[in-house]
């Protein structure tokens, strides 16, 4: 019974996850994990993410 439990809360959390990346991409923010995700437009200015054109 608890292991049916911890799938559960497991599938609730993937798919909280995915429906916020889902409704993001939506919106047309690319880079959903940058602080200036608003504000860039296809890419980052930062180290860990190069510009892409």
């Amino acid at each position: 019974m608890e292991n049916i439990m911890v799938i559960a809360i497991l599938l609730c959390i993937t798919g909280g996850i995915a429906r916020y990346l889902y409704r993001e991409k939506k919106r047309g923010r690319t880079c959903i994990g940058c602080p200036c995700a608003k504000q860039c437009g296809g890419g980052c200015n930062s180290a860990k993410h190069p510009v892409r054109k």
